[in-house]
């Protein structure tokens, strides 16, 4: 393995529900468990994936709590917390999942300024949640919802420059921002960007990322997690294409009805938890389950060629 910084994957985790829409907290101590033993190096808990927006504060606060304590400190975790109509507010939240022990608290950038409001009154707002909360460490991510605020290059430098950013997570699916990105806050070893693009994960980990942090970790977290080890290893260059073809090839069919697909995959491997979800994405259709299905066959294929042992639940 060539020296360099290890490359972690970052999962962004799912919240099981009980058929009566509860938070089930037992399967989510098995999928917490599910990603430790895949290798994950930290955790992002109350994030779109998690259904952040569905969860009440009380829901956010002890989803992070208990996930914190199923990891048994085994890997850092952070969890956004900026839920609020004011910087007072956001801050007042931030507090509190700061309070639960996290390593850092993610600020969801379109949740700090609408999107039509300019870039001086965002950076503006983002200062101001600097001054509110203290030392606290930070990080930044770029959810859809309710709308994508990509961060410039120069704008991401600024924050990382404060030396209170440690994670970034990035969504623009470009590339060349990426690149851009880690050249504008390139010698802060504090910080890290990990993308949510899979389609060009290789691509991302060689351009200089600190590691992944994308929806497939919540289909098969072990191949992630493989990608991470052995992107830039000669030795691996075969097997890691082929990787990166199925990644690329099965992007709309892990993207389609999800967070429920990626549920529906994780029960067939048989991890404790349903296919309920609060966020009304689509239905599971014999069909969507059918191409998940498809999907299963695929990946144990792959596994054989490239030599990677599927995680099972215990």
């Amino acid at each position: 393995m060539k020296n360099r910084p290890e490359k972690k994957f970052i999962p962004v985790m799912l919240t099981p529900f009980d058929e009566a829409g509860k938070v089930d907290f037992g399967g989510l101590t098995a999928l917490t468990q599910h990603y430790l033993r895949a290798g994950a190096g930290g955790l992002f808990a109350n994030c779109q994936s998690s259904e952040m927006f569905a969860l009440d504060h009380d829901e956010k606060l002890a989803v992070v709590k208990h996930v914190l304590s199923a990891t048994g400190g085994a890997v850092p975790v952070v969890a956004v917390g900026n839920f609020g109509e004011t910087p007072e507010r956001q801050a007042d939240f931030m507090h509190k999942i700061y309070d639960t022990g996290v390593q850092a608290v993610i600020i969801v950038t379109s949740l700090v300024a609408g999107k039509e409001e300019p870039d001086r009154l965002f950076e503006e707002r983002v200062f101001r949640l600097f001054e509110l909360t203290g030392s606290m460490p930070l990080g930044f991510y770029e959810c859809p919802e309710p709308y994508k605020r990509v961060l410039k290059p120069a704008q991401l430098r600024q924050f990382v420059d404060t030396g209170r950013i440690i994670y970034h997570k990035d969504t623009c699916l470009d590339l060349t921002q990426i690149t851009a990105k880690l050249e504008a806050t390139a010698g802060r070893p504090a910080f890290g960007l990990y993308d949510a693009y899979a389609a060009h994960a290789v691509a991302s980990l060689k351009a200089g990322s600190s590691g992944l942090s994308c929806i497939q970790g919540n289909f098969f977290p072990e191949l992630i997690v493989w990608l991470c080890e052995h992107f830039d290893e000669a030795a691996f260059a075969e097997k890691v294409d082929q990787a990166q073809r199925f990644l690329s090839d099965n992007m709309e069919v892990m993207h389609h009805i999800y967070p429920p697909v990626a549920k529906y995959y994780l029960r067939q491997r048989g991890l404790p938890i349903t296919t309920f979800t609060r966020t009304d994405t689509g239905t599971l259709t014999p069909a969507v389950k059918q191409d998940i299905d498809h999907l299963s066959a695929q990946y144990a294929r792959l596994c054989e060629n490239i030599g990677l042992r599927a995680v099972m639940p215990v």
